[in-house]
């Protein structure tokens, strides 16, 4: 398997990296993340593997100013819209857990891609979500612009998530 990581991918540590058509990012589990109990509020979940998504996209050249600016011609008003979302909740992380989230594309379609998301803690699976992601501008789906549907597709090919 090639584990090769392109420059403008690893462009900061903060993002996390894409390798192998993967994008994993760490985030650690603060006391706002949690419950009365410490244990962390599922709601949480849905934040971290956001930014693992806004990450992912920004790393494979989806950067927002310079999608904004592409995209505003084409598709005003545009926007990238959770349309939907299948989530396992499988075991309870903790405060001050480091966590790992991995995205990576299942499906890539003209208006939406389906990302496989999963936060690990270690080699433990403690969430597993698929989430459709909608490109739309105007109220209305639109083609998710070419540059970015062709980093997307190359990625579920290099490693990603085979398509279904």
């Amino acid at each position: 398997m090639n584990s090769s990581v392109s420059p403008s991918h690893n462009a900061n540590a903060l993002d996390g990296a894409v390798v192998d058509g993967k994008h994993s990012q760490q985030v650690r589990v603060y006391y706002e993340d949690t419950d009365f109990s410490g244990v962390v509020y599922h709601a949480s979940y849905l934040r971290f593997m956001e930014r693992g998504r806004t990450n992912y996209l920004r790393l494979i050249g989806a950067d927002h100013r310079a999608l904004f600016e592409q995209a505003a011609a084409e598709a005003p008003g545009f926007a990238f819209v959770v349309r939907h979302m299948d989530i396992a909740f499988r075991k309870p992380a903790h405060m001050d857990d480091v966590l790992t989230v991995v995205t990576a594309p299942e499906d890539v379609k003209g208006a939406s891609i389906t990302l496989h998301q999963r936060v690990m803690r270690g080699d433990d699976l403690l969430v597993e979500a698929h989430v459709q992601v909608a490109f739309v501008g105007g109220g209305r789906a639109r083609p998710i612009p070419k540059p970015l549907r062709i980093a997307m597709k190359a990625d579920q090919e290099s490693g990603g998530v085979p398509p279904g």
